[in-house]
């Protein structure tokens, strides 16, 4: 009898060894028993996880890519609304505010100061909107893929960032164009690690909304509020500090990592000066807190994904 299950694992192992990765192959290895095998979806080990995400890094850029091109394929403008939309904004904002309420006052450059502002702000908030159904959207996939599902979230930042740069070098121009002219200087190329450290709070913010998303789908509800609160709250139309807040008022927003990376932007883009070491330091801080955290919580609940 003993010989017989024997006989019978060696050839289990024989036919189904031409179709599995070598790793599994070594696993079966170990027959008799089935010890080493794993339950399907169980978390793995986190240097495992990061090199599984590290192997499908081109795979993800590639469908990043390819939803990006397609994303607003059903529309006559196409992608073109990626920059006409923030533009829209920008003039209804600046006749309110600037014509009507004349909030500019004081201010040299108040069209860039907005410019900058609401197409930096509105790439953070496209991608952790996004971010918010991104398990349950993928649902189908999850359940008929086994991949790091952190991957989803990676993917949705990078295509976010795609659609981005036509509408940032919309913005660049228009504020060069528009009186009376931010032109670009040599302090520009600090705005790419500055979107760097963007990308790294999206990728944060993304992964812990997708993990609350998935916990509690009604939190999609509050996300329209969310995103108002955050943007008067960072400054995007409305220079806050030039008004007299209450002192706790005044640190809430300026301890605002949003209205902090803005400033950042304004200082580059439009007052030609440096950010301050201080401001890139309390930025970076808060942008690998945000990833670590979010990391860690996305990945401890990683086989919960995809379930009921």
């Amino acid at each position: 009898m003993a010989s017989a299950n024997h006989r019978g694992t060696g050839i289990f192992r024989r036919s189904v060894s031409k179709r599995l990765s070598p790793e599994f192959k070594e696993a079966l290895d170990g027959l008799p028993g089935v010890p080493q095998l794993k339950r399907v979806g169980e978390r793995p080990r986190l240097g495992s996880y990061l090199a599984d995400l590290w192997d499908r890094r081109l795979f993800i850029y590639v469908g990043a890519r390819g939803e990006a091109s397609t994303s607003h394929s059903r529309d006559r403008l196409g992608l073109l609304w990626l920059i006409i939309r923030p533009l829209l904004d920008a003039v209804f904002y600046y006749v309110i505010f600037a014509l009507l309420l004349k909030v500019d006052r004081g201010m040299d450059n108040f069209v860039a100061w907005l410019l900058v502002g609401l197409f930096m702000f509105q790439f953070t908030t496209r991608s952790i909107t996004a971010g918010v159904g991104l398990i349950r959207g993928s649902k189908a996939m999850i359940r008929a893929f086994t991949f790091p599902r952190a991957s989803l979230a990676i993917s949705n930042v990078t295509r976010e960032l795609l659609l981005a740069i036509p509408s940032f070098a919309t913005m660049l121009v228009l504020i060069a164009v528009i009186p009376p002219h931010a032109l670009p200087t040599p302090l520009f190329l600090l705005m790419v690690p500055l979107l760097a450290v963007q990308l790294l709070v999206n990728l944060g913010l993304v992964l812990v909304l997708a993990r609350v998303g998935a916990l509690l789908p009604d939190f999609a509800r509050l996300m329209s509020f969310i995103q108002r609160v955050l943007f008067y709250g960072s400054g995007v139309i409305i220079p806050i500090l030039n008004y007299e807040l209450p002192q706790w008022v005044e640190r809430i927003v300026t301890g605002n990592p949003l209205f902090v990376m803005l400033e950042m932007y304004r200082s580059i883009l439009v007052y030609g000066e440096p950010p301050a070491a201080g401001d890139w330091l309390y930025f970076l801080a808060w942008a690998v807190g945000a990833f670590l955290v979010g990391f860690v919580v996305f990945w401890w609940a990683e086989e919960s994904y995809g379930r009921e």
